[in-house]
């Protein structure tokens, strides 16, 4: 079974929401080393008339007959590449800055041809970013900027030379992360459950009635009198 699994009874040592007190079972602080993210943001927006020249063509070798035709596009991941970064710190508001930089995010495009031959080819579609956000002061180990990315082609056409226009739906999150160590009370280590084989269980629903046919629970009441129907 998993943590999940409805034969799972054991509720209290399965990560989960906490019924009652929150500190009931608690039985240490423990130090793990994590991403601690500092500040975020995220931004949505539609791009328009965007050019990408796909590469990596799938079938390689293939000859796809004019006229192309876009079929859909979306990204691969959902990390963005961030570069060209520039912080620059603003004097009347202490540690926050104004960040800029661009975002790659890489996606996969599929297409067909005039013969109904299918084909996909990778790109990457670059937003620029231009935002403010809390930038701690320097230490030993050092701040990072990174992004989490998707991005989703509502239409598009081809238009020469592997390049496709498109009109895209982008979500960027930036964060401002650094490597540390946090001290964190904890309810001790997961007892991990048995798996559950998967099996059809088609007597499940036969098993789960009553062994005895119910009783009436409603209607006459042993304190009254009933009319007997014969």
């Amino acid at each position: 079974m998993s943590f999940y699994s409805y034969r799972q009874g054991s509720g209290d040592v399965c990560p989960g929401r906490i019924n009652g007190d929150c500190t009931r079972g608690l039985t240490e602080r423990v130090c793990i080393q994590v991403k601690k993210v500092y500040d975020s943001c995220i931004q949505q927006q539609q791009l328009d008339s965007v050019n990408v020249r796909i590469t990596d063509i799938c079938p390689c070798g293939v000859k796809f007959d004019a006229p192309i035709t876009f079929v859909s596009c979306r990204s691969t991941t959902t990390k963005g590449r961030v570069r060209d970064l520039c912080i620059e710190r603003l004097c009347d508001r202490p540690n926050f800055a104004r960040v800029r930089c661009k975002v790659d995010i890489p996606v996969e495009i599929l297409f067909c041809d005039s013969c109904s031959n299918e084909g996909k080819g990778n790109g990457v579609i670059t937003v620029n970013k231009d935002v403010i956000l809390f930038v701690p002061d320097e230490s030993i180990i050092p701040f990072s900027i990174e992004s989490i990315a998707s991005a989703i082609c509502v239409q598009g056409c081809y238009l020469c030379d592997n390049t496709f226009r498109l009109t895209v739906c982008v979500t960027v999150i930036l964060k401002v992360v650094a490597e540390v160590e946090l001290l964190v009370p904890t309810y001790g280590f997961c007892r991990i459950p048995p798996c559950e084989e998967f099996a059809s269980e088609v007597c499940d629903e036969f098993f789960s009635l009553p062994l005895f046919p119910p009783e009436l629970t409603s209607g006459c009441s042993c304190d009254c009198e009933c009319d007997s129907v014969l």
